[in-house]
């Protein structure tokens, strides 16, 4: 498959300050040596617990956040070195749909003012075809037209979700990071949302970043799926090998926890992680999970384990398998 985004040892820290004079006495450090591949027409979903770094990244892939190192390149163009001109240029190839449908549209604007936004300032259309690219887009997300004159307060979390869809869409990319964009709706709700991304990604041909806690979600919707904690890409794999075989401790208590509708089922067998996780201002040396991880070996304390290939396409960072 061909590469659209390319990330490499990337980085991002985030400075602690403090005293009189705002002086730097340490770092959190959200995002460690993530090395990654999207592929064209992919959705890959990037999963972990809240706070392990999953919307940051996501954010320094956009230039939404500015990386401290590394490089993210959009088919052989580093976002992270990219000039003003450059960047802009690519602000039309990438978006994302944000994950509060409530904050995440301006309650002084009128849907229609949303949406023609992005398209007159990166004049994606000529000012004669907006009229008809608006209607286009409020069709493909399944919304009438007489929402135009409406503002975002008017609307459900689902059908403000719907319009941040569209907003996504108007400048016509290829690339689309999707930062929990289920996780503030109705469960009915959330299935229209997935199912709605997922026929704008055949029809339109689009790559997603999906982020998500949730592994249910990401079983059906994602064709990769990378497990993250805390900064670290710790088991890559095609969606059905990772979920029908996970390798790393870590990923086998994620789907350990996913609910089961079954009153007879046996939840003895679950996973059980002790413990919180550390503090990504003072990481564990070593591996970081190895302060929660039933299988820890002294190398665990000490060495991080590099990425090993277990399967075809299915790889994981964990000395249990050196």
């Amino acid at each position: 498959m061909e590469k659209l985004i390319e990330i490499r040892d990337l980085y991002k820290e985030f400075p602690i300050k403090k005293g009189f004079f705002n002086r730097k006495v340490g770092a959190i450090y959200a995002v460690n040596n993530i090395n990654l591949d999207i592929y064209k027409g992919e959705t890959l979903g990037l999963v972990g617990e809240s706070g392990c770094g999953k919307s940051t990244t996501g954010r320094c892939i956009l230039g939404l956040i500015p990386a401290t190192k590394g490089s993210i390149k959009l088919e052989g163009v580093n976002i992270i070195n990219a000039n003003t001109k450059t960047l802009k240029s690519l602000r039309n190839r990438m978006q994302i749909i944000f994950q509060n449908p409530y904050s995440s549209l301006n309650p002084r604007m009128t849907i229609k003012e949303i949406l023609e936004e992005p398209i007159i300032i990166h004049k994606a259309v000529p000012r004669k075809e907006l009229k008809s690219r608006i209607q286009e887009l409020i069709d493909m997300v399944g919304l009438s037209a007489n929402i135009l004159e409406k503002y975002p307060h008017e609307f459900s979390g689902g059908q403000r979700q719907r319009i941040g869809i569209a907003r996504s869409l108007a400048l016509k990319p290829d690339f689309i990071v999707c930062d929990e964009p289920v996780s503030a709706l109705d469960v009915s709700i959330q299935a229209q949302i997935i199912n709605l991304l997922d026929d704008l990604k055949r029809d339109l041909g689009l790559t997603y970043l999906f982020i998500s806690h949730d592994l249910s979600v990401i079983k059906y919707i994602s064709d990769r799926v990378a497990v993250m904690y805390l900064g670290e890409i710790v088991e890559l794999g095609e969606t059905k090998n990772l979920f029908s075989n996970p390798l790393h401790p870590y990923t086998k208590a994620l789907l350990s926890a996913i609910s089961i509708p079954d009153p007879n089922a046996d939840f003895s067998k679950r996973t059980l992680l002790k413990g919180d996780i550390p503090s990504p201002a003072s990481p564990p040396s070593g591996c970081k999970f190895h302060t929660r991880c039933p299988n820890v070996m002294e190398i665990c304390k000490e060495i991080p384990p590099e990425k090993i290939q277990k399967e075809q396409d299915h790889y994981v960072n964990c000395h249990l398998y050196d």
